[in-house]
């Protein structure tokens, strides 16, 4: 239990230094606390049926023939270490690679249960079998050489090293030939790429992704980008050192999704972050928004993303518009051969869709430590300045933010997986297509663009 003294002071605006110190004693606790909680709850389980396929009006979960196996299979990109477990089968840390590694990891869902009984169950709330999740085969397909690149000078400055550009471009092949190879098989032209957030491993990346994908109907290409967090070094329960690893993947996950767009076949991307992983996230859409402004043409067009999901976003609200709508406000920035600021363009082709919750007890903290006027995933429209929910307004092509209310857990921090009127949302948004308010997709509109999961659903 936390001492008197820093429950005043994180109460009362007194003392900042004390303030801050026992923020940090509150983190730390609060991180130890869920890491013991998820440690005594046992295996994983599948997360709880979406209310879109067990209400009344349910829709079908799975509408094709049954699949071969009732495991997950997902493609992987990741920049962590890899490393070797005691029975010799490949794994990853929470270190750092300089290389970009990729491959496929399957996850098995239930023991050995027939695909007829998975289906049944997991239509099912509650379940009468757990459906514990279990992390199978992790088999890695190719590496690209370690970032920074070699160069090698020659008269009048420097090259690319031949042999980095061979291994690069070996790679590369590798992994457009991976993808197109399970485009070639999905039901769906289209990727769905999950990005997670801090103090996640391979696994709980994994684990999240293949929840999804089972729940979309197993109709897409599911991947994840698991970057190098769950470093437990520094202060914060090692959150500053998952901070700068995010930053380091930025490169990483910017090749990764261009090479997934430039695939045959890949008709549109999906792109969703949660928590930490929306900065790693925005980052990498600021520079694919640049890219593709330079080039005459847009992040949707250039690179076929559909959808920009962001769950639970832990980042500043000023950040993350800075990053994701810095092309917008640089009219100095070439379009094409040279700037147009007038020129009229083309509808963006690409929603960004936000979850928030002011429930959210991560969110809380991290805004407290970092003294952010206000973290995106804690986004209240009843807060907002007059100018800036007109702002908001403006953007309502763009955005939506789903508002949250009563989220379950420990720090309400993985609602959507944990809460299956969110968990619905999601589908709706990414299987179905469908906008907030229309049928199938039953939200509250507060003000446009901001819109609530009703209660009771």
């Amino acid at each position: 239990m936390l001492a008197d003294d820093c429950s005043m002071a994180l109460r009362r605006a007194v003392r900042p230094s004390l303030k801050r110190a026992c923020a940090l004693r509150v983190l730390g606790a609060a991180v130890l606390l869920a890491v013991l909680l998820v440690g005594c709850a046992g295996a994983p389980r599948l997360m709880p049926t979406p209310r879109i396929y067990a209400d009344a009006a349910a829709r079908p979960l799975f509408t094709g023939p049954a699949p071969p196996t009732t495991s997950v299979d997902l493609l992987y990109v990741t920049d962590r270490a890899p490393v070797t477990k005691p029975d010799g089968s490949p794994a990853y840390s929470s270190d750092r690679s300089r290389s970009m590694a990729f491959g496929s990891v399957t996850v098995e869902i239930g023991d050995q249960v027939p695909w007829l009984v998975l289906a049944e169950q997991s239509r099912e709330s509650p379940r009468q079998l757990p459906l514990e999740l279990q992390l199978g085969a992790t088999t890695e397909l190719g590496r690209f050489p370690p970032i920074p690149y070699d160069v090698d000078p020659v008269s009048g400055g420097i090259t690319r090293s031949p042999a980095v550009v061979d291994a690069h471009e070996r790679a590369a092949a590798g992994l457009q030939a991976e993808v197109a190879r399970r485009i070639a098989a999905s039901p769906r032209k289209e990727v769905v790429l999950f990005v997670h957030g801090y103090a996640n491993t391979f696994q709980d990346a994994a684990f999240s992704m293949a929840d999804l994908c089972h729940f979309f109907g197993r109709e897409f290409v599911c991947g994840i980008f698991s970057w190098p967090a769950g470093g437990s070094r520094g202060m914060m329960a090692g959150y500053n050192v998952d901070r700068e690893s995010g930053e380091f993947a930025v490169q990483h996950l910017k090749q990764a999704i261009r090479l997934i767009a430039q695939t045959p076949g890949v008709e549109r991307i999906h792109l969703m972050a949660h928590s930490r992983g929306t900065d790693v996230l925005a980052s990498v859409l600021r520079e694919l928004n640049i890219e593709a402004y330079a080039a005459g043409s847009s992040i949707a067009d250039r690179f076929k993303v559909r959808n920009i999901v962001l769950l639970a976003p832990d980042i500043d609200a000023d950040v993350a518009a800075a990053k994701i709508f810095g092309v917008v406000s640089d009219p100095d920035l070439a379009y094409g051969a040279a700037p147009q600021p007038r020129k009229v363009f083309s509808g963006p082709g690409v929603h960004i869709t936000s979850y928030v919750s002011s429930d959210d007890k991560a969110l809380t903290l991290s805004q407290f430590l970092f003294g952010s006027l206000v973290r995106l995933g804690r986004v209240d429209v009843a807060l907002l300045t007059k100018e800036r929910a007109a702002k908001a307004v403006r953007l309502a092509y763009l955005v939506d933010f789903i508002e949250v209310k009563g989220t379950p857990g420990f720090l309400g921090h993985s609602y959507f997986t944990s809460d299956p009127a969110v968990s619905s949302d999601l589908v709706a948004l990414i299987r179905y297509g469908l906008k907030p308010g229309e049928p199938g997709r039953p939200l509250e509109e507060i003000q446009r663009p901001f819109w609530r999961i009703p209660a009771g659903t």
